[in-house]
């Protein structure tokens, strides 16, 4: 390391919930912790590639970009391994905010995976279980994988452009300290103080050059910089001499030409890109290694993408579908988007232009041969050949999709239960290919409690008479199979879609039909099941009810108008006394919710109160009604009526406590 003075040296407590994971990193429960030497490279790429695209849209930098690679050097002597990049480094705030504290919000979720992680360890359960080493890449903390193998971390650092650098150093323990540098090289050095070799706990020796050219093999052999490491020195055995000239040395001037070459920097990595070369070269190790290393997720991917355009217009590119989501899929502001190269020269990493927002979950690199390599995201957003590639690729990945679902069920089961809310958000936006996501999807049915169902099955089994696709929202299934609104569909066997995510609410309001069959609420609208003749033949009988009940209604309606719109007969209900339905084109109560929520005002919609005729309640409320002149009693069992089927729908009563107070009083008169 080059030679450094210090001005200012400070010391920090760290947060505690950084002290917890660095004291999990220090007894870590991972038993494979090669991978701390490909965080640490894979850091160093993402430093390199910062710069050279800093350095082409700003001419002012100062800074060296005619040689970016990576060094690894290793001490046997001290015990050091250093891993050091001639990229963008970091400023003294930066390291303060990105290395001193772990400010990322997913922090405290990966503590608490981590901590499971642990106690299965503990159990007796296996160390190498996905659940315990996805978590270093997925949360973004990869730079603290370096205390799994060294007792101490020196980090060096000096932004392009900056002239003063800075060391943080920390033993994983209770603080670190950052001092500022008058004397630093630019980029990045992390010098790791190894532990000792400990082979039963996986702990290697990571000064030893095969080792390390093993990992980086395993592991980084496609970044497209050079990861250097200096030669091994060729050992001459006592006494042998050399033909030829000697120098001072004893040497012959042939064998300092030996050992000068052989102490030369070699190149670990091939640097080839993978999305250049024919699939039938490539294995799938190494683009499953080249996902890890884009996605920072330990997990090999679901499926692997290929595409390329000839023509006027070229690009390659290679997507990757995650076999889990992410811990950020619905946070607001999360990254989303691909890497973005041009002619090979990195761009962005995280180009949202190239994909909608329903597929952010796709990882992976397209590399276009036509754009310029000022490329600014606004650009981004108005480049006809960039609209070009995002539908293209939207296409692709929805394809693939598709493909997987007939070809490899079991895949695409996994891909529907990690991903399919988010792919529903696609029925909202994407007009374009609506049909081929209505394809695709699948959802819980009435038919089987196990297996979805395409929309393409359900029309297939449809009863004959049924004209609608019906469906049900609510929180869970337990909740909606068990709606009041259920109940004639489950008596004539008429099967409903169990739709419980919350983008539901949205996209069936959005999406008129599908293959002619129109979608249909079960809690929306009048219900009359059944074929033609079946309809006719209970007209009469509805008629009659609807003389016998008119008075009940019509007073009901009344009474309860400052809620209701309505208060009716009902053909869905075949168990309970009543409940509570919008009208056909009215907005639910959640989507009501969810509106407001997103800060936006939509006018309250009333709704109806549906009576059963058959109900024993019902019935002796209509009895009671003709017989009584006073009505205020009955006006307490209508309000009781109408609260409890806003509670077996879910909804909130709009005051629970008169209505447990006015409830108390009835059940107490009963004893």
């Amino acid at each position: 390391m080059s030679s450094e003075t210090t001005e200012t040296t400070e010391t920090f407590e760290f947060q505690v919930e950084a002290r917890r994971l660095l004291q999990m990193m220090v007894h870590s429960i991972y038993s494979n912790k090669d991978v701390f030497l490909r965080e640490l490279v894979s850091n160093a790429s993402d430093a390199l590639d910062k710069l050279r695209l800093q350095a082409l849209r700003d001419d002012s930098l100062d800074a060296d970009i005619s040689d970016l690679h990576i060094d690894i050097e290793a001490d046997k002597e001290t015990r050091t391994l250093t891993v050091r990049d001639n990229g963008i480094g970091m400023s003294r705030d930066e390291v303060v905010e990105l290395i001193g504290t772990i400010a990322n919000s997913g922090t405290a979720q990966f503590l608490e995976k981590l901590s499971d992680a642990q106690q299965a360890k503990d159990a007796g359960e296996s160390g190498d279980s996905p659940a315990a080493e996805e978590l270093i890449g997925q949360f973004g903390i990869g730079f603290y994988s370096g205390f799994m193998v060294a007792d101490e971390v020196t980090l060096v650092t000096r932004r392009a452009g900056e002239k003063q650098g800075t060391r943080w150093k920390s033993a994983g323990e209770g603080s670190y300290t950052i001092e500022t540098l008058q004397d630093a090289p630019q980029g990045t050095a992390v010098t790791l103080h190894l532990k000792p070799v400990d082979t039963e706990d996986r702990l290697y020796d990571y000064t030893s050059p095969w080792k390390i050219r093993e990992i980086v093999k395993r592991y980084s052999d496609f970044i497209t910089w050079p990861i250097r490491m200096a030669a091994e020195p060729v050992d001459v055995p006592a006494g042998q001499e050399a033909d030829g000239e000697e120098g001072e040395t004893g040497q012959s001037g042939e064998d300092e030409a030996t050992e000068a070459a052989a102490r030369e920097p070699e190149t670990l990595n091939s640097r080839k890109a993978l999305w250049a070369r024919p699939r039938s070269e490539v294995s799938e190790e190494e683009y499953h290694e080249l996902y890890k290393h884009l996605s920072h997720d330990w997990n090999d991917p679901l499926e692997t993408i290929r595409l390329a355009a000839e023509g006027t217009f070229e690009y390659q590119a290679l997507l990757f579908i995650p076999s889990q989501a992410p811990h950020d899929l619905f946070q607001q502001g999360a990254k989303r988007g691909v890497h973005l190269y041009v002619k090979r020269v990195f761009i962005m990493d995280d180009c949202e232009a190239l994909l909608p927002p329903y597929l952010r979950f796709v990882k992976g690199v397209v590399d276009a041969q036509d754009l310029s390599l000022n490329v600014s995201r606004e650009i981004l957003q108005q480049d006809r050949q960039i609209q070009l590639m995002h539908r293209r690729l939207a296409k692709k990945v929805l394809s693939t999709v598709k493909e997987m679902r007939t070809a490899a069920p079991e895949r695409y089961a996994t891909f529907w239960r990690e991903f399919g809310s988010v792919l529903k958000e696609g029925l909202l936006s994407d007009f374009e290919n609506r049909e081929t996501l209505l394809e695709v999807a699948s959802f819980a049915s009435t038919h089987d409690k196990d297996e979805p169902t395409t929309l393409a099955q359900y029309v297939e089994r449809m009863k004959e008479g049924q004209e609608h696709i019906y469906y049900v929202t609510g929180d869970s299934r337990s909740a909606v199979e068990n709606s009041p609104h259920m109940e004639a569909f489950r008596a004539q066997g008429i099967e409903v879609l169990l739709l419980t995510d919350p983008v539901d609410e949205v996209w069936v309001e959005a999406v008129p039909d599908f293959g002619g069959k129109q979608l249909r609420s079960v809690s929306k609208g009048e219900v009359d099941l059944g074929t033609e003749e079946e309809k006719q033949e209970r007209e009469t009988e509805r008629e009659e009810r609807q003389r016998e009940f008119a008075d009940l209604l019509s007073w009901m309606t009344e009474r309860l108008g400052e809620d209701l719109k309505e208060v009716r007969l009902s053909a869905r209900l075949t168990d309970s006394p009543a409940c509570i339905v919008s009208d056909t084109h009215d907005v639910t109560p959640a989507l009501e919710r969810m509106y407001r929520a997103m800060g936006q005002e939509v006018p309250h919609s009333k709704r109806i109160l549906e009576l059963n005729p058959q109900h024993a309640l019902v019935k002796g409320l209509n009895r009671a009604y003709g017989e009584q002149t006073d009505h205020t009693e009955l006006g307490e069992t209508a309000d009781l009526l109408h609260g409890m089927a806003l509670l077996a729908e879910g909804g909130e009563l709009e005051d629970p406590s008169g209505f447990v107070k006015v409830l108390a009083d009835r059940l107490e008169r009963t004893l």
